[in-house]
């Protein structure tokens, strides 16, 4: 994958890498926005470190994907596109949408990456 789609696209994933990084460290913080989100739609205190690993597991996958070989950014990208799709699910099963914006722009942003990397490993 070459040209001006290509640099957007690698953009994209370099932007979700860092996105779930960060959010990553505020779940591991226990930032009180993300304690408010989880117990708003119903995720225990519990389960917000694993969320976080899923996410770090994820932004690390995609960085690891442009050094080591794209098939892991491939696999990193397709983790996060599942966990986000199953966030935006929770905020429309528990119909919490005054803020699913968010999981939304994470998802787009992961399936950005997926794009890339599929695009790149052909």
């Amino acid at each position: 994958m070459t040209g001006p789609l290509a640099a957007v696209l690698a953009a994209t994933t370099v932007l979700c890498a860092a996105a779930n990084l960060a959010v990553a460290a505020a779940d591991l913080a226990r930032a009180q926005f993300v304690l408010a989100n989880s117990a708003e739609v119903g995720v225990a205190p519990r389960w917000i470190p694993y969320l976080a690993a899923l996410k770090l597991a994820g932004g690390v996958g995609l960085l690891l994907g442009f050094v080591l070989t794209p098939w892991l950014g491939v696999a990193a990208a397709a983790g996060l596109v599942a966990f986000f799709t199953g966030a935006v699910a929770v905020h429309l099963r528990t119909r919490v949408l005054h803020n699913i914006a968010f999981p939304a722009v994470y998802l787009l942003l992961a399936v950005g990456a997926l794009v890339y990397f599929a695009g790149v490993s052909v």
